[in-house]
């Protein structure tokens, strides 16, 4: 069967988001593959959210998590020198919300500065722990929704404080993936 081409912005956002589901029962359930019945959970979410009969997850219940979660850097796991990060850059248009900001050590804030997360991710060559992911795919879509572009080509957006093409359109096997960063440390 032919591969999909997702252009439109909504296509690849519900598309990453219905794997993200995929990719987080998987790893949750302990799994070492992705199941037809995954697949089937990950067809259905995605065909809900494109047809509107399905939502996103609230941007509450990850604060929750979020709340609960060792105060560490999101990204390494380190537990010294902790500031606060935009997940989307302020200085690119993120929000300055609670919803849009993380733990992260001095190293990782510096080195990540207003770069992109995802690209950051793969710059490192890393997939980032999947509750980081949701959070952004949320923030994402919000703002897509709030400005009015979900329903245009990803070729005709500009302008915006992420890059689509960075957005994951598959995710790694589940043994190479994570739920959060656990705290490290220091040596």
């Amino acid at each position: 069967m032919p591969k999909k081409e997702r252009t439109l912005v909504k296509e690849v956002l519900y598309w990453s988001y219905a794997n993200l589901a995929m990719a987080h029962a998987t790893v949750t359930d302990g799994a070492e593959s992705y199941k037809t019945k995954r697949y089937m959970i990950r067809s259905r979410l995605n065909a809900g959210l494109l047809n509107g009969t399905m939502n996103i997850g609230s941007l509450l219940d990850d604060e929750k998590i979020k709340m609960v979660l060792p105060k560490c850097c999101c990204y390494c796991g380190s537990l010294n020198q902790l500031s606060i990060d935009h997940l989307i850059p302020k200085s690119k248009g993120g929000d300055e919300s609670g919803d849009n900001a993380v733990w992260a050590c001095r190293r990782c804030n510096s080195s990540k500065h207003d770069t992109d997360l995802l690209e950051w991710y793969k710059r490192r060559g890393e997939f980032p722990p999947l509750l980081l992911v949701r959070r952004y795919l949320k923030l994402v879509i919000h703002y897509c929704k709030k400005h009015e572009i979900m329903g245009k080509a990803v070729s005709d957006v500009s302008g915006i404080p992420f890059d689509l093409h960075t957005i994951p359109a598959k995710y790694p096997k589940p043994s190479m993936l994570s739920l959060w960063q656990a705290p490290q440390r220091e040596q």
